[in-house]
């Protein structure tokens, strides 16, 4: 009998070694972590985190796995829970798009859970990191169309990836992490309802939801729970349920030869993934033709249709939680206009309510472009069109916004990026610690110690020196090549 998808999956998995990886995969799983604490650091101050912590307070166990911010340690999958949702809360971690987006780090969070429960190293949770990019990026490359465009959401694709990252993470056997696929994916299909329309708290949610799934798959695995072999290639699986055209290959095909993660691309601001280019280019004509709010007449973006359908329906011209402006075309350009950037403090409620930006946002249109939509994803083309009361014109066509793995963020970018979010959770000091731990990650003794080094120490007037140094000299090294021994 030919053996199922996920049992290639599950076994190349399970056999992965550090010593396997390239520098430059190693190099770019520091940089997604670095860039991925510092989204769960701003994550940890925001409304939803809060309402989640509160109720994993009474809910959780306690356990080894460390929560990011509160410094709780509390069961894995609880944790996993806590941390993918801070990571994941301000839309403003990595983003991989072709057939489907995704957001890969959302994962990170199941192999740090799972390698704290089993007394892991650095180098155990660089293994982890890597692997959940690679399927996950492999697994929205499979589908024609992709799964969003069919109605559900990414979150669906993200439940077939955790279980190998958590099981992997936990040391199980293949034919267990195959069996941790299968409890989690067989129930674990999400739909596409939470980012249409009005958005809510769920938008955010539904990714960490699966990556909590993977883990507590990976733990009843572990104790000889069964699953469904066949959920993805066999009768009533994902492909015979989901129809259309699968290209099964692409989950299995030079695994090892190259590496999926160092083609992810890292957001440079906190918003869905298809405005990333617009904002760039409206911002270049900004600037660069110093035009103000009153100067605007109409900006015209054309992009793909689902930008349009998604990005600018009629729930996104009237924004009235951060959920919608930050899934919003017209608010995030007239954000833009007014503000001359699009950060975290465009996105609170008194900037979403501000009367001058919400006058802006009438005069944002956007059109769907056929011919644009040829070209994705290939490029993420955009062309912006501003036209002044005085009957100046300005036009812009982006093919790709900074961020994307050719135009991307320079260390020092993500370094300004942790710290800007980290502040009013780590001191200056307490920052350090973490960039260095995190650069010099695989010679890190231990992952507990390095996620103590995360605990909040600001609002509690806690000295940064009381946090625990990470082990084997972390603090002090400076070397950001990696160490593939």
């Amino acid at each position: 009998m030919k053996e199922t998808v996920t049992a290639q999956m599950a076994r190349w998995a399970a056999g992965l070694q550090y010593q396997q990886l390239s520098a430059e995969a190693v190099y770019e799983a520091k940089r997604f972590l670095l860039d991925s604490i510092g989204c769960a650091l701003g994550g940890y101050q925001q409304h939803d985190v809060k309402i989640a912590l509160a109720v994993l307070d009474e809910i959780a166990a306690p356990g080894r796995a460390t929560v990011i911010g509160t410094g709780k340690r509390i069961d894995a999958v609880s944790a996993s829970l806590a941390n993918a949702l801070m990571i994941r809360c301000m839309d403003y971690n990595d983003i991989y798009w072709k057939q489907d987006p995704s957001h890969p780090s959302d994962i990170f969070p199941a192999a740090i859970a799972c390698c704290e429960r089993a007394r892991s190293e650095g180098k155990e949770l660089i293994v982890g990191l890597v692997l959940g990019h690679e399927f996950e990026m492999r697994l929205c490359e499979a589908a024609f169309p992709g799964v969003r465009e069919r109605g559900w959401h990414h979150a669906t694709l993200t439940a077939f990836v955790s279980p190998i990252v958590a099981g992997r993470a936990l040391h199980l056997t293949w034919e267990q992490i195959q069996h941790a696929v299968g409890i989690s994916a067989s129930r674990h299909c999400t739909l596409g309802a939470v980012t249409a329309g009005k958005l809510t708290m769920m938008k955010n949610t539904v990714d960490p939801l699966a990556t909590q799934s993977g883990v507590f798959a990976a733990l009843l695995a572990e104790k000889g729970y069964s699953g469904p072999e066949h959920v993805i290639d066999g009768k009533e699986g994902l492909v015979h349920v989901f129809g259309k055209e699968w290209k099964l290959n692409l989950l299995t095909d030079g695994l090892g030869e190259s590496w999926r993660i160092t083609q992810c691309g890292m957001k440079a601001f906190p918003t869905e993934a298809l405005t990333h280019t617009p904002i760039s280019a409206v911002l270049e004509l900004v600037k660069t033709n110093n035009l103000h709010p009153e100067d605007v007449q109409k900006i015209q973006i054309r992009s793909l249709a689902r930008a349009a359908d998604i990005l600018s329906d009629p729930s996104k011209y009237d924004p009235r939680t951060k959920e919608t402006a930050d899934h919003s075309l017209p608010y995030v350009i007239a954000a833009a206009l007014v503000d001359r950037q699009v950060t975290p403090v465009q996105f609170t409620m008194e900037k979403i309510m501000n009367p001058k930006i919400r006058e802006q946002v009438q005069k944002v249109e956007v059109v769907a472009d056929p011919e644009i939509e040829k070209v994705f994803p290939a490029l993420q083309r955009v062309i912006v069109h501003i036209k002044t009361k005085d009957g100046r014109c300005f036009d812009k066509q982006l093919d790709f916004p900074k961020g994307d793995p050719r135009n991307p963020l320079t260390d020092q970018e993500i370094e300004e990026k942790f710290a800007a979010l980290a502040d009013g959770v780590l001191s200056k000091d307490a920052q350090k610690q973490v960039r260095d731990a995190v650069w010099n990650l695989e010679r890190v003794g231990s992952v507990s110690e390095l996620m103590a080094l995360m605990e909040a120490d600001v609002r509690r007037g806690k000295s940064a020196s009381t946090v625990r140094k990470v082990r084997a000299g972390a603090k002090n090294q400076k070397s950001r090549k990696p160490v593939l021994a």
